[in-house]
């Protein structure tokens, strides 16, 4: 695994981590947020992908991810809701298990 995708890896867990343990009165604004990313996810990568596309789309840069954020009014919790998506998203890539990519059979 290549350094950059095991430090997206690291981010991505921490902004699970950290919409998790946000204060229940705005996690739903924040929860919703990362729904809407990863809707849009669904439609830039489709339903079939691997964990380094993902990484690519995420190195290539979050604008329009920061955007949605901002339309559910996170506001500082942006990262975080970014980084939340991105690493839910990334556990239906077809070479991720449990943190960690896995190589296809016979390759």
């Amino acid at each position: 695994m290549s350094y950059a995708l095991e430090n997206a890896l690291t981010q991505w867990h921490d902004g699970e981590r950290r919409v998790r343990e946000a204060p229940a009165i705005g996690r739903t604004d924040l929860e919703s947020a990362v729904v809407d990313i990863e809707e849009e996810l669904r439609r830039r990568l489709g339903s079939t992908f691997w964990v380094g596309e993902l990484a690519e789309l995420y190195g290539a840069g979050t604008d329009w991810a920061e955007d949605l954020v901002q339309r559910r009014s996170a506001g500082s919790d942006t990262p975080a809701v970014v980084d939340a998506a991105f690493g839910r998203y990334a556990r239906e890539a077809a070479d991720f298990a449990g943190g960690r990519t896995r190589h296809p059979a016979g390759g």
